[in-house]
């Protein structure tokens, strides 16, 4: 049945039009909702077409790793809940789940878009750390860049919670947002025969070739890359993927 599925859809590419009938490059309608929970200290919520994922940001005081004393900390989660898509399972994370995870901090983490040092409070001491939680509504294909975009506008939207004689007041938010040099954006590619297509649907997806996800930044530069799928990939193509990432990242920025 993937095989067949495949030739079909390499079939419908051959004739320049995709499975969904978007154009190659075309990203499906995307939507970005803030403050979408009054319990976290950020929040937002990102559609890509139907799409939905949810990300929150919780902050807390916590001893800095001995290797960084001056450093605040970072930590993503993500949970792939069964009522997105019927694959995913309850449990443990998942290796996607846990891919996923690695791929949305390595984005924000390599890019220095936190400016970790501002996070401090006491060297070697107290530092703040940064809590990202993302979790998947409905899985229609793309939960990678729509939950790498959730979660850089969750944190966009953070604000500290008020500190009183050294005790977190977490039902008082203050102005203070975090500290951002840039802002990262993570866009998937993937490869069908001799065709690359952004924001990929399921279909696209089940029978893809390989794919990466890079993150760049609002000049171009990348700053991460996770490369998926079986088969390799030749600079040339790497290089028109990076292409056709970058004009993509400034379109899904332009949301946030």
């Amino acid at each position: 049945m993937k095989t067949e599925q495949k030739e079909h859809i390499l079939d419908i590419l051959d004739k320049g039009s995709r499975f969904d009938g978007r154009k190659f490059d075309e990203m499906r309608p995307v939507e970005v909702t803030y403050d979408i929970s009054p319990n976290a200290e950020g929040s937002a919520l990102v559609k890509i077409g139907n799409t939905e994922v949810m990300a929150g940001v919780k902050m807390s005081i916590e001893q800095p790793y001995p290797d960084t004393p001056e450093n605040g900390n970072l930590s993503v989660n993500v949970e792939l809940l069964p009522l997105s898509n019927p694959s995913f399972e309850p449990g443990p994370p998942s290796i996607d789940a846990i891919e996923l995870a690695r791929v949305i901090d390595r984005g924000i983490r390599e890019s220095g878009c936190i400016d970790v040092k501002s996070l401090c409070i006491e060297p070697g001491k107290k530092v703040w750390t940064v809590f990202v939680d993302v979790c998947s509504i409905n899985d229609d294909g793309n939960l990678k860049d729509a939950a790498s975009l959730a979660a850089i506008a969750a944190i966009k939207n953070a604000r500290f919670p008020e500190v009183v004689d050294g005790e977190v007041n977490y039902k008082k938010k203050t102005d203070k947002s975090v500290p951002l040099n840039g802002v990262p954006i993570e866009v998937t590619i993937v490869k069908l025969g001799n065709h690359f297509l952004v924001d990929p649907c399921p279909e696209e997806e089940n029978v893809a070739e390989a794919r990466l996800t890079l993150a760049s930044l609002e000049d171009g530069t990348l700053c991460a890359l996770q490369k998926g799928g079986q088969q390799p990939l030749t600079t040339e193509q790497i290089d028109k993927m990076i292409e056709l990432s970058v004009t993509k990242a400034a379109e899904l920025r332009s949301k946030l």
